[in-house]
């Protein structure tokens, strides 16, 4: 198998659309009380590089609204600690990522049209789905733990 070349800062290597769920989970962030995935990462996945992904959702704008993909801002980067920005001289992003929401995930699938995209698309929305059931199932866990944490 061919490896694909991967961007600096990607989590994971990534052959072929060779994959586990898990490693796709760990991408998920929840930012503004939605679960996302930055661009940088979904351009890894499907195996192109982010200005391609951007670019093509540019060309295809109006199919994502505010909702399905937004721009992360500079404090988010930082207080996330999901894309490091350097301070120094010289040292800094040029353009502050975008993000895409499950929904955002979804529409990628209509305007990134090769056989990688589609495999890619279904098991990034199988791992959405996997974190939704895993939160409904442990809700009730999540709220005792929640509650002994403000008794403490």
């Amino acid at each position: 198998m061919e490896k694909k070349e991967i961007q600096k800062g990607s989590k994971f290597e990534i052959t072929n659309c060779d994959f586990k769920p898990k490693q796709i989970e760990s991408l998920i962030y929840v930012i503004r009380n939605q679960h996302v995935i930055l661009d940088r990462d979904l351009a890894v996945l499907y195996g192109v590089e982010t200005r391609v992904l951007n670019q093509a959702v540019k060309r295809n704008i109006e199919r994502f609204p505010e909702d399905f993909r937004f721009r992360l801002t500079k404090e988010e980067c930082l207080k996330s600690q999901i894309v490091t920005l350097k301070e120094a001289q010289g040292h800094h992003l040029k353009y502050l990522p975008f993000v895409f929401t499950e929904n955002g995930v979804a529409m990628l699938s209509g305007v990134l049209k090769t056989q990688t995209a589609i495999e890619v698309n279904i098991r990034i929305m199988r791992a959405f789905t996997a974190m939704r059931n895993f939160l409904m199932n442990n809700a009730s866990i999540f709220q005792r733990f929640n509650v002994w944490n403000v008794l403490k």
